[in-house]
């Protein structure tokens, strides 16, 4: 498990970053540090409020409205251990949480890991890496976060191995944004927006203004499911997947054809259902996940999308009572033991995560 730091640039010294403990709905075109921003002229509803259940992830989420902010100071650490390769067969197994635009610390999460060198440059020969979806939105750097997924996409295939990604909720939010924009959609709960539903949920201006094409194109083919050595990978903690495929191939091909339709309101129907969450948290989580694995093969699911200092209840007082923060040392094992939980909680002062599968015991 990661035990490094969060906020240390690659080859820098120590770095402070202004992390914030205000919940998931980040102020509209918030930067770090986090500033109180008029509401964006865009973001028209009725009575001036979105409808109640507008978003699922506000919906799904407590709120935690802390005015105060945490600063973090972080030490270098040591230079990591060389990634083991094979010389036959496929390399070791990696997986990223969600990282939300936080680039240095993505940055320094790889390079403890000895996936990257000091340079940023892929040093993992036949290594894989999987990235869990949800690069952008809420953090500063989204675009380089793709940038950088990207570029180590073809120097791993280079040296023999792969860098890979799924697609999250909050890539189906930014495509939906730059598509639709204000367009209407019907959410379920009253009208709504691309444009709005990405401003409430941490859109940054910073992204949106140097969004290409080829980002676009690479986010739109980006598979929502994948099995790995026993491993389910997805993105969001639901069984809404489900619904698009009975077989990995069928909803991966089912999401890329809603995607070439363009249709805004089944593109959002396709967001809502994927921003859906904690199916595998409560009594009957274990068997969510069975079902699952039963429709897709895999021994465990490895997901992203819902924090875990939500999912472990050290986080969730609408009070903000919980002032010493969430406290996050690595992946989250849960549902008997058949889940996996990757989200750290970069966001909200946790910790990006980085790990080898499988889990040691």
């Amino acid at each position: 498990m990661v035990e490094g730091s969060m906020t240390q640039g690659a080859g820098q010294g120590p770095v402070v970053r202004t992390a914030t403990l205000r919940d998931f709905r980040v102020p509209p075109y918030a930067q770090v540090p986090v500033q109180n921003h008029a509401a964006h002229p865009g973001n028209a509803f009725p009575d001036g409020e979105p409808p109640e259940g507008y978003t699922p992830t506000e919906r799904d989420l407590p709120v935690i409205n802390r005015g105060d902010t945490l600063q973090v100071a972080v030490t270098p650490s040591e230079a990591p251990e060389p990634v083991v390769t094979t010389d036959d067969g496929p390399g070791p197994l990696y997986v990223v949480g969600d990282v939300h635009g936080y680039l240095d610390e993505l940055l320094v999460a790889l390079r403890e890991q000895g996936l990257i060198d000091a340079d940023g440059n892929w040093s993992a020969g036949n290594a894989r890496l999987w990235f869990l979806g949800d690069f952008t939105d809420r953090g500063p750097d989204g675009i380089g976060v793709i940038d950088l997924v990207m570029r180590l996409s073809a120097e791993a295939a280079a040296a023999g191995g792969y860098c890979k990604a799924l697609m999250g909720n909050h890539e189906l939010l930014l495509l939906g944004a730059k598509r639709f924009a204000d367009t209407p959609v019907n959410s379920g709960a009253g009208t709504a927006t691309f444009q709005a539903a990405w401003l409430l949920n941490g859109g940054q201006k910073n992204d949106m203004d140097r969004l290409q094409d080829v980002h676009l194109q690479w986010m739109s083919r980006l598979d929502a499911v994948v099995e790995q050595d026993g491993h389910l990978l997805l993105h969001s903690d639901t069984t809404a997947y489900l619904e698009y495929g009975s077989t990995i191939e069928d909803v991966n091909d089912t999401v890329h054809e809603i995607l070439t339709r363009n249709d805004a309101d089944e593109c959002w129907d396709l967001f809502r259902k994927l921003t859906k969450r904690f199916a595998f948290r409560d009594e009957g989580g274990s068997q969510a996940v069975q079902e699952l694995l039963a429709a897709y093969g895999g021994q465990r699911v490895v997901h992203g999308h819902s924090p875990i200092p939500y999912l472990l209840g050290e986080v969730g007082s609408e009070e903000g009572e919980d002032s010493a923060g969430p406290s996050v040392e690595g992946p989250h094992v849960y549902a008997d033991g058949l889940a996996i939980a990757m989200d750290g909680g970069v966001t909200m002062a946790g910790k990006l995560l980085v790990v080898q599968l499988p889990l040691p015991h």
